[in-house]
């Protein structure tokens, strides 16, 4: 049993499917063992963790030489819906104050995948920051993408355009890195977040790649999460480009970027409007006299159906989880009563 002397903490800067590099100060970090429990399964093993129970990028932990003990609380954790058709949720970043949304001001720019990213975000107790880059490319119109996000952001949440090339641009977001500050940057692939994680650091750590001239779609060129020391005092963690956002389950709509939509709908004539052909609802009103864009709607109602059936696919894990302790804690009251266990 290892004592509080052996004992240090250190946070995760790195997570691989072979492990875990952490870092305990300023220098460079380093490779530890960790619990079995975490070690990414590569088929089924009983006792395995959830992923969302093992350490991520910007979680503390604590060491008793090379080796993980223990995962410290989290004050906060960024996390989507894993792939597949079981339900798993994935922890993105871990320990944020902010997270910078980066959306290129291109074929990438795309107000519907914003609010998605808002719901998550603010799902997680974070406050986010709309970044967009390429201000520099021919043909980006900073105003109307402005204009396009307006009703999007229904809360007071910045929106920044700069050239992520451009130190002295990229220097906007410094007040969101100041020492003892953590930030992610989440957004496709090629958006911009490791030219500006480098313009940020002063020199080029990050590897960066073109877009596909066709369709502005960038090539995967971060492979792992990341969290990086800056001079400037603060964290950043650059993350790999996500084409898919699902949620969990345990998102709020109201408090996701959509609060203005649901009270419009307590001003409904009836209690349960659906919206559609009712009279007096306030919702199609908004719609019809311009207060309300139809497609920011229809994105609403996609996102309030995913969140439910994320949260049914939730409660019927939880519920299995409970059934499953409760037959645990049967099955050894009966080896004890059979075999005199104590």
């Amino acid at each position: 049993m290892a004592t509080h002397a052996t004992l240090r903490p250190a946070r995760v800067v790195e997570q691989h499917r072979s492990g875990y590099i952490v870092a305990d100060g300023l220098e460079e970090g380093f490779s530890v063992e960790s619990l079995p429990e975490w070690q990414r399964p590569t088929s089924y093993r009983k006792g395995a963790a959830s992923p969302e129970q093992r350490p991520a990028v910007g979680d503390w932990v604590l060491l008793d030489g090379l080796k993980i003990i223990a995962l410290l609380p989290r004050y906060s954790s960024i996390k989507r819906g894993a792939a597949g058709e079981h339900y798993k949720q994935q922890i993105i970043a871990a320990n944020v104050d902010t997270v910078f949304v980066v959306c290129g001001l291109d074929g990438d720019f795309n107000p519907r995948r914003i609010e998605r990213y808002l719901l998550l975000v603010l799902g997680g107790g974070v406050s986010p920051v709309i970044v967009l880059t390429k201000v520099d490319k021919d043909g980006s119109d900073v105003e109307t993408a402005r204009e396009e996000l307006a009703g999007v952001l229904g809360q007071e949440v910045p929106v920044l355009a700069l050239n992520a090339r451009d130190p002295a641009s990229a220097a906007a977001l410094m007040p969101w890195l100041q020492p003892g500050m953590t930030a992610v940057l989440v957004g496709s692939s090629g958006a911009g977040k490791s030219t500006l994680t480098n313009s940020l650091l002063g020199s080029d750590r990050m590897k960066t790649n073109t877009v596909r001239e066709n369709d502005a779609r960038g090539r995967h060129t971060t492979t792992h999460r990341a969290l990086i020391p800056l001079p400037s005092g603060g964290c950043l963690i650059d993350t790999p480009g996500m084409r898919e956002l699902k949620p969990t389950g345990e998102e709020d709509l109201s408090e996701g970027g959509f609060g203005d939509i649901e009270l419009l709908a307590t001003q409904c004539r009836f209690r349960d409007c659906k919206h559609e052909r009712e009279p007096g609802c306030a919702v199609r009103a908004a719609i019809a006299s311009n207060d309300l864009d139809a497609e920011r709607y229809a994105n609403y109602l996609k996102l309030r159906d995913e969140v439910a059936g994320a949260a049914d696919k939730l409660a019927t894990r939880l519920a299995q989880k409970s059934d499953a302790k409760v037959q645990g804690k049967a099955l050894n009251k009966r080896l004890d009563d059979k075999y005199g266990r104590h």
